[in-house]
């Protein structure tokens, strides 16, 4: 009898073990078929090594390109990161290096323009230098970006809040908010806290004062952003494939979430159009891009989605990551579309139809 009970108590476990697992991979996209689509033309732009996030000026339509090359980092041979600009509307569009001094301890991953109606503009970058370079793990670095185009170095921070920083957006000259994507470094604990999808991460808030918490308890937050009159906050929600909405209050810093919006992916980062609309970069099978990360030829599928004011969910562009792999961003402007990547060399530039 006790040797029944052991046996069926053993096999209730392994059930429930059998179902978490095929959940996570059926949230993860693992079973989805993959066939590509896109309506209108893309080029790929070599050059920007791991264009992991881009944007583009609101005003002169220059993009602005984060370009770190993470296998490098990983492997111990960081080499140095860089800001890239690139003028889509030019006769030949090319790429400029704005921080050509840069060295292995610049490694820029998310990044935030802000362009004020002052006419000051100031580009947030979050920065990881390497372990070797003795400098802090996470700190976010501040450029006035002036005309030419040019980056001045404006200020440096750090913070012990700083853990596992991902994405920020600015909303103003000197504030903006942070995506924290776990609360434990990288380790066993986070680990565990990634396959299990625990609560914890964070979106922590810069301004007067410091660092605070903005928001608690959250399940792998990774882009973010914030609507044109700046009183909507986006957070993208990675493993569960959704995109958090929160009402914003300016005045005290204050948020609310309104509503939660599923999506057909696991959604990176989030750029803003002109007319509210949001474009995200997003992972149709989110398993397939740790094993890209670890080798080139492990391709990992590429997805655009258009997300509406109300909620309208579109998807713009799918591939199963020959064209682009592992797609991280996708800013429009007009019928030009550009869609950054996490690991391989360049982006793509891309004609709508």
């Amino acid at each position: 009898m006790r040797r029944r009970v052991v046996l069926v108590s053993l096999a209730l476990v392994a059930l429930l073990v059998a179902g978490f697992v095929l959940r996570l991979l059926w949230r993860a996209g693992t079973f989805r078929g993959i066939e590509p689509h896109f309506a209108g033309t893309c080029r790929l732009v070599p050059g920007a090594v791991g264009s992991e996030d881009l944007t583009i000026h609101p005003r002169t339509g220059l993009a602005l390109i984060s370009s770190s090359d993470r296998r490098a980092d990983r492997a111990g041979r960081p080499v140095p990161g860089a800001i890239w600009a690139y003028d889509p509307e030019a006769e030949s569009p090319e790429l400029v290096n704005l921080t050509p001094s840069a060295d292995a301890s610049f490694q820029p991953h998310g990044i935030s323009l802000w362009a004020g109606e002052d006419g000051r503009d100031a580009l947030f970058v979050i920065n990881h230098p390497p372990p070797q370079t003795g400098l802090p793990e996470n700190t976010i670095e501040i450029f006035d970006l002036l005309e030419g185009p040019r980056l001045v170095h404006r200020a440096t921070l750090t913070d012990p809040l700083l853990v596992m920083i991902n994405d920020l957006v600015a909303v103003d000259i000197d504030r903006f908010y942070v995506t924290r994507t776990h609360r434990y470094p990288p380790g066993g604990m986070q680990a565990i806290e990634t396959y299990l999808q625990l609560s914890g991460a964070q979106v922590l808030f810069y301004g007067p004062g410091g660092f605070r918490s903005a928001i608690e308890d959250l399940v792998y937050p990774n882009g973010i952003n914030v609507s044109p009159d700046g009183r909507t906050l986006y957070v993208a929600a990675v493993s569960d494939m959704a995109l958090r909405v929160y009402e914003r209050d300016p005045a005290r810093e204050s948020l609310r979430l309104r509503e939660v919006v599923p999506l057909p992916g696991g959604p990176d980062n989030i750029e803003v159009a002109a007319d509210g609309s949001l474009w995200i970069g997003a992972h149709p099978k989110l398993l397939r891009v740790g094993a890209h990360a670890a080798d080139p030829a492990a391709r990992s599928p590429s997805q655009v989605l258009r997300v509406t004011p109300d909620g309208r969910v579109d998807e713009v562009y799918l591939d199963s990551g020959e064209q682009i792999s592992a797609a991280s961003v996708a800013a429009v402007r007009g019928r030009r579309l550009l869609i950054g990547q996490i690991f391989d060399d360049g982006f793509l530039d891309c004609r709508m139809n």
